[in-house]
C-alpha cells in the first residue's frame, strides 16, 4: 500500500525528498560495493533503488530530489562555528556525487542544488507553496523539517528497517506544541550535530518547564523570564540574546525557493540511456526494476488533510524492493526424484546447493535439482567428496541428524550465518527472505541467478544465493571469521542442545511452594495497606491506589499519558509509602514464578533434563542468546539467585565444573586502549576496582574504602556500555554535578581511555562500521544522523560493539577448542551450557577436576591479549555450588 493510500490523500502528492541525508544514509548503509575497477558505487546503487521503488510503488506525479550546494551558506555568516565540528565529506562519497545527480535526472527527477540555504530551507518553502494545492510528502530524517508540518503536510523518515510518518496531529501529541515554535525549543536545547550550543545544561526536559512557565516562543521567554525559578532563571538569563541566533540557526527559510509546480511533474524516462547507466556502474541487477515510460501527469486540487497512516502491511521501504512476479515463460525445473543413492549422479568435486523442504533433501548444482527421501546417512556419504555445500541452516541440518558433522566444516556454506555476519542488525534470516532476496535484494550479485532461477527452485537456489553473496563475504573480510569461528562452533551449539541440563525437580517444586507462600502473604499486605482489594497485576488500578488514594506523587508518565508504574518508577518511590516495598517484592516474586518455577519443570525430557536452543544469529555485537527456554536469563545474585541455579544439577555420578571469564570486558578494553595503568593492574593480577579508585580518589589501595571500591566498578562497567553522567548519579545516587565531577576524574587519570574511545568513533564516522579482534563488523549508518538521539546511541554502540564483540569472539573461540579438545573428550566430558562469559562442564567424579582445570586451560589460552585472561572455576554437585 502506497504512502498515499495509507495517509487517506485523494489526490496525488508532491514529494520532497532529502537528497543529501539520502546520500549520506546510502553511502553508510552498505560500504562495500565497488565497480570492477574500484570506483565505489554503494551510494549510487542505494540511491537508484530507492527512487526507483519511489517511482514503482508510488506511481507520483510530482516530485523533487534536493541537495546541499557547495559552500557557505547564511547560517555561517549568522554564526561562525555553524557546523564547524562536521567531519570532511569521505573522498569514495564525494565521487558517487555527480553520477547520483545524473542518475535522478536520468529517472526524470527534478532535481535541485541549493545555493546559499540548504536543501532542507527549500524543502521547506517548497512544502510551504504547495501545501495549498496538494498534499506534500517529505522524505527526510532531519528533525529541523518537523516545524513544516501542517495539515496537509507530513513527513516519512527511514531508520534502518523502521519508518516513521510524522503528522501534525501527531506532532501535537507527542511534543506539545506547534511546528511553528519548533526551532524556538530547539534554540534552548541546542543541536550538538549542527555545533549549536543552546542553552547550557537545559535539555528537553527542562526546556518545555520554561515555556510553560513563559509561554512558547522566544519573546515570550525574554518578556516573561523573571517568572522562572532562580535556578533556571540563573541559566536563561545569560543566554537571552544567543537563542534569538540559534533559533535562526534552526528555522527554515520558507521564502528562498520560489518554483512552479508543472517544474516537478514527473519527466519520461529515458529507458536506454537509464540502462546505459546502470551498465557503466555495473549496477545490473537494478535493470529488472527500471520503470515503465511515464508521460507528465497533472491532477485536480484537492482538500484532502493529512490523517492518521492507515493500518498496511505494505509499507514503503526506502531501501528494499517488493519481489517481482514470476515471469509466465520461465522454464519448467529439470528435476529427478530418487530414493536410492546411486540414482544421484557423481557429485565429487562439485559445488552444490542443499535444502531440506517438506520431508525431503533437495540437491542443486548445473541448473538441476535432485529430490532426496532416502536414508541421511546414505545421503551424507554420497555428499562427503563435494566441493562447498551451500545449506540455508548448518544447525538445522545438525539438530535433524548429528551425523552431518562427518563433512568437513570447510566443506560448509552457511547461508543465513553469512547474511547474518554481512547485515547482523536484519533479524530474520529465514530462508524464505533469503531466498525471495534473490529476486528482490537489488544486488548485482544476484542479476544472473535472478533471470535465470526458477521461481521454485530449492536446492539450486541455495547454490544461487551462495553465488551472489559469497564475494561480498571477502570483500567485507569476513571469510576468516565465518570459516574458522562462526561454522566451526555449530556443532558445539548443537551438541551443548542435545546434551541439556539436569533439573531437580523436588528442588523447583519446594522453591514454588516457598514462592507462592510468600505472594500470598504480599497480597494481604498490599490489600490490607490499599484499603481495598484491587487487581495488583493492572498498571491501572494500581496508579489509582498509589496516586489517588494514598495520594503518592506520581513520577514519569507513559507514551499514552498515563502515570507510569513501571518499576524504576517505583524505585524511585520505595520510601514514599511501605505498599511500594511490597509491591516490588511482589513482582519480583511473581516474575519468579512464571518465568522459572512453574514452566520449567514442563519442558524436561524423560531423563528430567532440559533442552535449550543457542541462537547464533540474534545479537549485533556476536553474543549467544538462548530461546525455548531461555536459560541465559536464570538469576545469579540477589536473595533468590543461588536458589535458583541449584535447581540445576548433575545426574547420579557426575559433577559440574563452571568456568567464568574474569573481567574479560576490562581485559578486551585494556587490550585495545593500550592504556598503562589497566595494563599494569591486570599483569600484576591486581583488582582492576580497587586499583582505579585508588587513581581517582589519590589514595593507596589499602586506603580505599568499600563504597569507593563499588563506584570505580561502576563506572568502569558503565563506560563500555555508554552510560552517561545522568544514568552514573542515578546509580551512585549521588547529584549530577558530582557525578560530572567524578568522570572528568577518572579521564584525567586514566587520559587513554578517552582517546580511544574517540578513535573507535572517528574511524567508524570514516568508515561506516566497527570491528572486533576475529573481524565481526557492525554497521552503524546512524553515526551521521541528524538527530542527536540516533547519533548520540550509534556511538555507544560503535565502542560497545569493539568490547562486547571482542568478548563474545573469545567466549566462541573457546567453546570451538574445548568441542574439539580429545583431553575432555577422554575425560568423559561436555559442554552444556553457556552464560554469557561462563561455560559448564559435566564430567564423572572420578575425572571433573581435571577437566575443570583443561577447561580453564582452553579459555585462558582461546586469544592472546596484552593482557592475560584469568578464569574462574568452580565445581559442584548444581550449578549454585559450581558457580
Amino acid at each position: 500500500m502506497s504512502i498515499k493510500e495509507r495517509l487517506n490523500f485523494d489526490q496525488d502528492p508532491v514529494y520532497l525528498i532529502d537528497g543529501t541525508a539520502l546520500l549520506y544514509r546510502a553511502f553508510y548503509a552498505r560500504a562495500d560495493l565497488s565497480r570492477s575497477d574500484g570506483f565505489p558505487t554503494n551510494a549510487i546503487n542505494t540511491v537508484m533503488r530507492v527512487l526507483m521503488n519511489l517511482i514503482r510503488d508510488e506511481k507520483p506525479s510530482h516530485v523533487a530530489f534536493l541537495m546541499d550546494g557547495k559552500g557557505k551558506t547564511f547560517r555561517n555568516d549568522l554564526y561562525e562555528e555553524y557546523k564547524a565540528n562536521r567531519p570532511a565529506m569521505p573522498e569514495p562519497l564525494a565521487q558517487q556525487i555527480e553520477p547520483v545527480q545524473q542518475g535522478v535526472e536520468l529517472l526524470g527527477l527534478k532535481l535541485m542544488v541549493s545555493d546559499g540555504v540548504e536543501a532542507d530551507d527549500c524543502i521547506c518553502a517548497l512544502a510551504q507553496k504547495y501545501k495549498a494545492e496538494r498534499p506534500v510528502i517529505i522524505l527526510a530524517s532531519d528533525k529541523d523539517l518537523k516545524q513544516c508540518l501542517d495539515d496537509n503536510v507530513v513527513m516519512v523518515s527511514q531508520h534502518g528497517r523502521k519508518e516513521t510518518i510524522y503528522t501534525l496531529e501527531g506532532f501535537r501529541e507527542k511534543e506539545g506544541m506547534e511546528p511553528t515554535t519548533w526551532p524556538d525549543f530547539q534554540a534552548l536545547i541546542g543541536d550538538s550535530a549542527d555545533n549549536i550550543p543552546g542553552i547550557p545544561k537545559v535539555g528537553p526536559v527542562t526546556a518545555r518547564k520554561i515555556f510553560a512557565e513563559t509561554g512558547p516562543t522566544l519573546e515570550d521567554l525574554r518578556e516573561n523570564y523573571t517568572r522562572l525559578p532562580e535556578k533556571l532563571r540563573e541559566k536563561v538569563e545569560p543566554e537571552l540574546d544567543n537563542v534569538f541566533t540559534y533559533r535562526e540557526l534552526t528555522r527554515m527559510k520558507a521564502d528562498c525557493c520560489d518554483v512552479p509546480l508543472d517544474d516537478f511533474a514527473l519527466n519520461p524516462v529515458d529507458a536506454d540511456a537509464l540502462l546505459a547507466f546502470l551498465e557503466e556502474y555495473e549496477l545490473r541487477s537494478l535493470k529488472r526494476i527500471v520503470p515503465a515510460p511515464t508521460s507528465k501527469v497533472t491532477a485536480a486540487p484537492s482538500t484532502k488533510k493529512a490523517g492518521k497512516p492507515a493500518t498496511a502491511d505494505g509499507m514503503l521501504s526506502l531501501f528494499g524492493d517488493a519481489a517481482p512476479a514470476p515471469k509466465k515463460d520461465t522454464a519448467p525445473l529439470e528435476a529427478t526424484e530418487t530414493d536410492m543413492v546411486g540414482d544421484l549422479p557423481s557429485l565429487a568435486g562439485e559445488d552444490i546447493g542443499l535444502t531440506f523442504e517438506d520431508g525431503a533433501f533437495y540437491i542443486g548444482f548445473e541448473g538441476k535439482e535432485y529430490r532426496y527421501t532416502g536414508p541421511i546417512p546414505d545421503l551424507i556419504r554420497a555428499l562427503e567428496h563435494t566441493s562447498i555445500i551451500a545449506t540455508p541452516s548448518l544447525q538445522e541440518l545438525l539438530r535433524l541428524d548429528e551425523g552431518w558433522d562427518y563433512i568437513l566444516s570447510s566443506q560448509w556454506f552457511d547461508l543465513s550465518l553469512a547474511a547474518y555476519l554481512l547485515d547482523p542488525e536484519a533479524r530474520n534470516y529465514s530462508w524464505d527472505r533469503l531466498r525471495q532476496s534473490i529476486f528482490q535484494d537489488g544486488r548485482s550479485e544476484f542479476a544472473d541467478a535472478a533471470e535465470s532461477l526458477h521461481p521454485q527452485a530449492k536446492g539450486t537456489a541455495a547454490l544461487a544465493y551462495m553465488r551472489g553473496i559469497e564475494n561480498q563475504i571477502r570483500q567485507a573480510h569476513l571469510g576468516k571469521l565465518m570459516g574458522d569461528l562462526e561454522q566451526p562452533l555449530i556443532p558445539a551449539l548443537v551438541s551443548m542442545e542435545k546434551a541439556g541440563i539436569g533439573v531437580d525437580l523436588d528442588a523447583f517444586k519446594d522453591f514454588l511452594d516457598d514462592v507462592a507462600g510468600q505472594l500470598s502473604a504480599l497480597t494481604r499486605s498490599i490489600i490490607k495497606h490499599a484499603g481495598e482489594e484491587f487487581n495488583i497485576r493492572s498498571s491501572q488500578q494500581l496508579a489509582s491506589v498509589l496516586f489517588d488514594k494514598l495520594e503518592i506523587k506520581a513520577g514519569a508518565k507513559t507514551s499514552t499519558g498515563q502515570r507510569s508504574t513501571a518499576n524504576q518508577v517505583l524505585e524511585k518511590i520505595r520510601d514514599a509509602h511501605p505498599i511500594v516495598e511490597d509491591i516490588l517484592e511482589y513482582r519480583m516474586l511473581e516474575k519468579l514464578r512464571s518465568t522459572y518455577l512453574e514452566p520449567l519443570p514442563k519442558l524436561v525430557d524423560d531423563a528430567s533434563r532440559l533442552h535449550t536452543h543457542f541462537n547464533q544469529l540474534a545479537t549485533a555485537t556476536g553474543r549467544l542468546s538462548s530461546s525455548k527456554p531461555n536459560l541465559q536469563n536464570i538469576p545469579i545474585r540477589g536473595k533468590y539467585g543461588p536458589r535458583m541455579r541449584s535447581c540445576f544439577t548433575a545426574t547420579q555420578g557426575n559433577l559440574l565444573a563452571a568456568a567464568d571469564y574474569s573481567q574479560i570486558e576490562l581485559r578486551v578494553l585494556a587490550h585495545f586502549s593500550k592504556d598503562p595503568e589497566l595494563l599494569d593492574a591486570f599483569r600484576n593480577d591486581e583488582d582492576i576496582h580497587t586499583r582505579t579508585a585508588a587513581l581517582i580518589m589519590d589514595k593507596t589501595a589499602d586506603e580505599v574504602q568499600d563504597d569507593e571500591r563499588r563506584n570505580a566498578k561502576t563506572i568502569n562497567f558503565g563506560l563500555i556500555y555508554g552510560m552517561g553522567v545522568q544514568k552514573l548519579a542515578r546509580e551512585l545516587k549521588i547529584k549530577q554535578t558530582e557525578a560530572k565531577e567524578f568522570t572528568e576524574r577518572y579521564f584525567e587519570k586514566l587520559a587513554t581511555l578517552k582517546k580511544y574511545y574517540e578513535s573507535v568513533v572517528k574511524d567508524a564516522e570514516e568508515h561506516g562500521f566497527v570491528t572486533t579482534l576475529a573481524g565481526r563488523r557492525r554497521l552503524l549508518p546512524e553515526l551521521h544522523s541528524r538527530n542527536n538521539m540516533q547519533a548520540s546511541e550509534a556511538r555507544r554502540q560503535a565502542v560497545n560493539t569493539v568490547i562486547q564483540g571482542t568478548a563474545a569472539d573469545i567466549i566462541k573461540m573457546a567453546m570451538v577448542a574445548a568441542h574439539k579438545d580429545k583431553k575432555l573428550k577422554e575425560l568423559g566430558a561436555r559442554i552444556i551450557l553457556q552464560v554469557h562469559d561462563e561455560l559448564i562442564i559435566e564430567a564423572p567424579e572420578a575425572t571433573i577436576v581435571e577437566a575443570g582445570k583443561r577447561l580453564m586451560e582452553i579459555m585462558q589460552g582461546a586469544a592472546d591479549l596484552d593482557v592475560p585472561l584469568k578464569v574462574d572455576m568452580g565445581i559442584g554437585k548444581n550449578w549454585a555450588e559450581a558457580h
